[in-house]
């Protein structure tokens, strides 16, 4: 593989009963970028269903995965893929959802800490590094004193679910923007 391929994994948790959870915006984001390449994601040996396609004619290779494990337990496929690939960490990019940032807004980030989520700790412990791409997808803060873990874990609301393709659409053209032109113009694009 060349220095072009990219990795692009969204997370989520395993089976239809996690499906529409906030939990799993990373992998519905994965699945607008999989409608725009074409094709249809298969099982892969390192515990995750990928789909391999390229960002237009001739564009970067992409890796679009799923890692078929509990959100914990990412950081395995996700290294996984990586070494089979020949994919430095750099060319990583984690899409995930994130209670810092407000519903219907997407930030990006390098490195830095996980921000208490597991998926990426695992993923920076995996890796061997914090130094990976991050399209954080938010799904606001949990209300009142509910549990963190049981927000996440709860679907969209009603008035939420309105706004969802937008959103993940939205997580798409990030992670389009960060494989065609860099980090630094996605940042200028999306933290306007």
């Amino acid at each position: 593989m060349t220095s072009e391929t990219w990795l692009v994994a969204g997370l989520g948790n395993p089976g239809p009963g996690y499906a529409h959870n906030r939990h799993n915006v990373g992998q519905m984001a994965v699945d607008e970028l999989a409608a725009r390449i074409g094709g249809k994601f298969k099982t892969h040996s390192s515990r995750a269903q990928i789909l391999e396609g390229r960002m237009g004619i001739g564009g970067p290779r992409l890796v679009l995965a799923k890692p078929m494990t509990y959100m914990n337990l990412s950081g395995g496929p996700v290294a996984n893929l990586a070494k089979f690939f020949g994919i430095d960490p750099a060319h990583v990019i984690a899409v995930h959802d994130e209670i810092d940032i407000p519903f219907d807004t997407v930030k990006l980030k390098l490195g830095g800490g996980e921000g208490g989520h597991n998926g990426l700790r695992d993923i920076s412990k995996a890796l061997g590094t914090k130094d990976y791409l991050r399209v954080r997808v938010g799904v606001g803060r949990p209300p009142g004193r509910m549990e963190t873990a049981d927000y996440v874990l709860k679907d969209f609301s009603k008035d939420e679910k309105k706004s969802l393709p937008f959103l993940t659409d939205a997580a798409a053209d990030a992670v389009e923007e960060l494989v065609n032109h860099g980090l630094e113009s996605a940042l200028r694009k999306f933290h306007d």
